[in-house]
């Protein structure tokens, strides 16, 4: 039998607040990012799970903030929770391989292209395993198409913002490309939305796993005392507000090699020795 679903029991107000959740998770991640690749090797691997961890977070809260507005009628959904919870997981880990790529190997080329590749497969992957720990008196289908255009404008999604964030453009720039990715996420969760049609069973057994209200506060409390954990980490880095950039990895910094070359060598003691009577004022003399 076929359902009705229905993805805005409270109009616009799940999709704008999905929307926001997004752009939060989009703006701290992609300022982590732009930050690791503008500091020293050491504190790279930090700011780069920092910035995994935001929008990892900041997407897998707008897909149930958005959720808590779909309703199938005459079918309660309820929710698994350990699959609810691994989506998280996968959201994380594998937006994380992605930026790691790009915050290693660079914003451009290959690397750029195999990073924005990963995270917006980890965006599409978090979507649908969350749709797959829905519990209701039914079953899901979906249009092949649809699924797999959703899966590109993810990918599209992740690659631009990856690329944004590579372009040391100042803090605007960062926050209109956090717009962008905000607006492609949740565009590509409405998009898996559309490709879906709901399959009632004619049984009428109640369906087991936790109620939306149930998962509700440890959902929202979560990830957005992370996400507020993040953006104060954030806020209280001026080269974050200001854009300027940072100081270099070690190892490029400008300087005397500690093993020059022999006539460079030479060159620097011939210098040295000369200094102090090149400086020398006639009443000194």
């Amino acid at each position: 039998m076929h359902g009705t679903a229905d993805g805005f029991s409270y109009g616009l107000v799940t999709p704008l607040v999905a929307y926001l959740m997004a752009c939060l998770g989009g703006a701290l991640g992609l300022r982590c990012t732009t930050r690791a690749m503008r500091v020293a090797r050491s504190w790279r691997p930090g700011w780069l799970a920092l910035g995994s961890a935001a929008i990892g977070s900041g997407i897998w809260t707008m897909h149930f903030v958005a959720m808590t507005g779909f309703t199938v009628a005459g079918a309660p959904i309820h929710y698994d929770r350990p699959m609810t919870y691994a989506s998280l997981g996968v959201a994380v880990v594998m937006v994380g391989v992605g930026i790691f790529i790009v915050g290693y190997r660079g914003a451009a080329g290959t690397a750029l292209f195999t990073g924005g590749t990963i995270t917006g497969l980890g965006i599409a992957s978090m979507h649908y395993l969350g749709m797959a720990g829905m519990r209701f008196d039914g079953k899901f289908e979906y249009n092949t198409l649809t699924v797999g255009v959703s899966v590109a404008v993810a990918m599209a999604a992740a690659t631009a913002a990856l690329w944004a964030a590579g372009q040391v453009r100042g803090f605007l720039w960062s926050v209109g490309a956090s717009l962008v990715m905000g607006l492609a996420v949740t565009g590509m969760h409405y998009t898996g939305m559309a490709a879906l049609s709901v399959h009632l069973h004619a049984t009428g057994s109640p369906s087991a796993g936790d109620s939306p209200t149930d998962l509700l506060a440890p959902m929202l409390i979560g990830p957005l005392a992370f996400l507020c954990l993040a953006g104060v980490v954030v806020l209280f880095d001026p080269l974050m507000a200001t854009g300027r950039p940072g100081r270099g990895p070690a190892e490029h910094r400008p300087g005397v090699p500690a093993h020059p070359h022999p006539v460079a060598r030479a060159r620097l003691r011939t210098r040295r020795r000369t200094a102090p009577h090149e400086h020398r004022t006639p009443q000194n003399r």
